[in-house]
């Protein structure tokens, strides 16, 4: 299955309110396959149980995301943005496993 979306990078911290420092996200567009395909349900103490994907995500690299893998943070998938667990890199390409919704901000 092919994979084309965002990854959003936490860039430098801004300041959104007084005293409250939050990271500039920043998206850019990448192109690769999705190498596996898995959810995980979870059962919770509170009402609802969790849904988890277990996805990996294979993306063409350029240099600016093997210069700022550390950075990644979500990738948007399925019209959603889905939280980077893990980058593998393995170039010329990068390896992306996702978890959990993300919940923080995004690019604007």
């Amino acid at each position: 299955m092919r994979f084309h979306g965002a990854v959003g990078y936490a860039d430098a911290d801004v300041e959104t309110a007084p005293g409250v420092w939050e990271p500039n996200m920043v998206e850019k567009i990448y192109t690769g396959d999705v190498i596996r395909s898995a959810r995980r349900l979870e059962s919770t103490t509170v009402l609802n149980d969790s849904v988890t994907v277990e996805n990996s995500f294979s993306i063409v690299a350029d240099a600016f995301a093997v210069e700022n893998f550390d950075k990644m943070r979500y990738v948007s998938w399925n019209g959603r943005n889905w939280t980077i667990t893990n980058v593998e890199v393995q170039r010329p390409r990068l390896i992306l496993t996702v978890g959990d919704l993300w919940n923080g901000r995004t690019a604007n």
